[in-house]
């Protein structure tokens, strides 16, 4: 990776990955924007949830019921990894938003850092005045963001 682009960004050789929109412009409405896209994440990882307990209640003939681990961690980490590190670097909730998540340096957020990310965003949930730091922040990134090295932008057209 080399190449500098414009605010010490990072992008490989041969523009790999599209421009991000002028800092003004990426950050525009992220917090919002945010806040709607996780009310929709919120509801479609609740509902994965709900069917993959139901599925597997069925398959053990009940018997399971008590046994059953907490579903919504994990399906919360999958879903945000495998969405986030996709080809289109965001949850159906932020796609509907026009946000994407990226690397500081440019990238786009590996599994681990996205499934991370997820993760530590539940996480602030039982700590709320986490959240603002993004208030503070001059590149409005919550806390969560902060640990993942990652930053949610709006997407560029």
């Amino acid at each position: 990776m080399s190449e500098a682009g414009g605010e010490g960004r990072i992008y490989p050789p041969g523009g790999g990955y599209p421009q991000p929109l002028a800092p003004r412009e990426a950050l525009a409405g992220v917090r919002t924007r945010r806040m709607f896209a996780v009310c929709l994440d919120f509801v479609l990882v609740a509902l994965l949830s709900g069917l993959l307990w139901f599925a597997l209640l069925v398959l053990s003939f009940g018997l399971s019921v008590f046994l059953l681990p907490p579903l919504f961690p994990l399906v919360a980490f999958f879903y945000n990894g495998l969405t986030v590190s996709g080809w289109r670097m965001a949850t159906p909730g932020m796609r509907s938003m026009d946000l994407e998540v990226r690397l500081m340096n440019g990238a786009p957020a590996p599994f681990l850092n996205a499934a991370v990310h997820g993760v530590l965003f539940y996480v602030t949930w039982l700590f709320p005045p986490l959240l603002l730091v993004s208030l503070v922040a001059s590149d409005k990134r919550c806390l969560h963001d902060m640990l993942a090295d990652v930053i949610v932008l709006r997407r560029s057209i």
